[in-house]
Parts: C-alpha cells; sequence; structure tokens
C-alpha cells in the first residue's frame, strides 16, 4: 500500500494513494480544519506558535536551557508534555479530528531529549509521583496521555516514531516506553528522511531494527520533495519489504510519478533490483 503526508486537501484523494495523512496542526503551530476521508494528523508537542506565545510553556533542562529552533538539535520549539492545561487542548483538537474521520495520527509525542524537562511543572509533579527514577516517570507521562488520546479515537490510532530502534533509545531520548504505548496504538509510522536516497542500506538496517522491536505493525515514511524519481523507486521497494505500507512526505506530485512508474513496471515485468540496500 502507498499513502501520501500532505498539507493540501485536494492530494488526500488522488487515486494512486491508498490512504491519506492531513496535517491538522504542525510544528509550525499552523492549524487547519480536518477533513473527512483522511487520517488527520496532530503535532502534539513541537509547537512553535504555542513556544512564542507562553515561553514558559518550553521544557527545559537542568541549566534552565529551553528546547527551542533557537538551540542546537532542534528544528522547531518544543512544549513540555506535562502541562495539563495545553494537553487538553491537545484532547480538544483530536476531539475535532475524530468527528470528522475516525482515524488519528498522533505526531511528535515525547520530551525533546533525554535532558528535558525540569522545569518546576516537572520538577513538583515528579516530586509527587511514586516513580524513584526520573526517566520512568518520563515514560509514564508520554505513555498517560497516548492513552487519553487513544481512548478518544474511533477507528485507527497511529503513532510516529523517532527513528531509532536501538534498545532503549526511545525510552532514553523521548520518553517513550514502547511496550507501554503498543497496547494503545493500530500502526507506527517511522519517517526515514534523506535528501536524495542514493544509498539505501541504513533505510534497510533502521527497518529491520523497528521489524524486531515491534509487535504492532508500522509503516514506513519516505521524504519525495526533489528526489529523483529512480531513487526514491528504489527507496520504496527497501521500504516496502519490512513496512505496512509505504507514505510519501509533501511532494505528492514525485511520489505519483513514482508510483505510476513502479505500477507500469510491474506489469512489464520490469524490476529495480532486490531491497538489499544497495
Amino acid at each position: 500500500m502507498y499513502g501520501v503526508v500532505t498539507r493540501n486537501e485536494e492530494e488526500v484523494g488522488w487515486p494512486e494513494f491508498d490512504r491519506g495523512f492531513y496535517e491538522v496542526k504542525d510544528v509550525t503551530g499552523r492549524s487547519a480544519d480536518p477533513i473527512p476521508g483522511a487520517v488527520n494528523m496532530v503535532s502534539c508537542f513541537g509547537d512553535n506558535a504555542a513556544a512564542d506565545a507562553d515561553p514558559s510553556l518550553v521544557p527545559v533542562d537542568e541549566a534552565g536551557r529551553p528546547a527551542t529552533r533557537e538551540r542546537p538539535y532542534f528544528d522547531w520549539d518544543y512544549v513540555c508534555p506535562s502541562r495539563p492545561e495545553y494537553r487538553e487542548g491537545l484532547l480538544e483538537i483530536v476531539d475535532d479530528c475524530v468527528a470528522e474521520s475516525g482515524d488519528l495520527r498522533l505526531d511528535d509525542v515525547g520530551f525533546p531529549r533525554g535532558e528535558y524537562c525540569h522545569c518546576e511543572a516537572c520538577r513538583e509533579a515528579f516530586a509527587a509521583s511514586d516513580h524513584e527514577e526520573r526517566s520512568t516517570w518520563r515514560a509514564g507521562v508520554i505513555t498517560e496521555f497516548v492513552a487519553a488520546a487513544a481512548d478518544r479515537i474511533p477507528g485507527r490510532t497511529y503513532l510516529t516514531l523517532y527513528p531509532d530502534p536501538y534498545p532503549g533509545h526511545l525510552h532514553e531520548r523521548v520518553g517513550l516506553d514502547l511496550s507501554a504505548v503498543e497496547p494503545h496504538v493500530d500502526e507506527f509510522v517511522v519517517p526515514l528522511y534523506d535528501l536524495e536516497y542514493a544509498t539505501t542500506y541504513w533505510l534497510e538496517t533502521i527497518a529491520r531494527g523497528f521489524e524486531s522491536a515491534l509487535e504492532t505493525p508500522f509503516s514506513i515514511e519516505l521524504y519525495a520533495v526533489n528526489v529523483d524519481v529512480e531513487n526514491l523507486i528504489h527507496a520504496t521497494e527497501v521500504a516496502a519489504a519490512y513496512g505496512e505500507s509505504v507514505l510519501f512526505g509533501y511532494d505528492a506530485g514525485t511520489a505519483r510519478a513514482a508510483i505510476r512508474r513502479m505500477r507500469a513496471d510491474a506489469r512489464e515485468g520490469v524490476t529495480h533490483g532486490e531491497p538489499d540496500g544497495g
């Protein structure tokens, strides 16, 4: 199966795609109305607009350094996942989305990095909890949010994963305990983005890692913007060997061209090589 990830409503219905993921809220804070017939997507704790409007929402490390796009390692601003008012706002967006379409994808779920968060709200919540380790408390915060959101989703719940399948890394980095969240998720999505896909051995390595790490189905999301169609086809063949489906991000035209080429070649018996990571 092939799918598209887009901000353009009309592309969701293009016949080449078996399913369409439509961004309702992205990391800039930009919002759009959810649409029927799509898997609406919500960026949860990446939100430039919210951070700009209320800097007190931004997670800080032990030295007080905020997780904002002005600092190294961060491409956007984060909001602390322990803030109940912000979380309630996210759940209201979830309700609006599922009123239009029963399936929903939760994006950017987690703490920004392992050293976050040490804001006053987090310090107080951790101190009041039954957890002895901050890492397990963080994981509990994320699991609680995913469970609360999933309870409101009548269809399939999708959850985006940071692309690191190495044992313990997601727990350490973003506070995500796979064994705890899996019961609440119907399908994971792993973005494996590259600007050209000239080589794909790394793509296969990461995909195989998630195949070993997960019992729940997962799909692989590829980046399609300005990518050579032949390279994208090769990456798609590798991803399709492991993922439930292959999704194409943010250039539906290139994705459509790749899908049409693959389907035409399949009818003619043409192959592009085995998905061996070459």
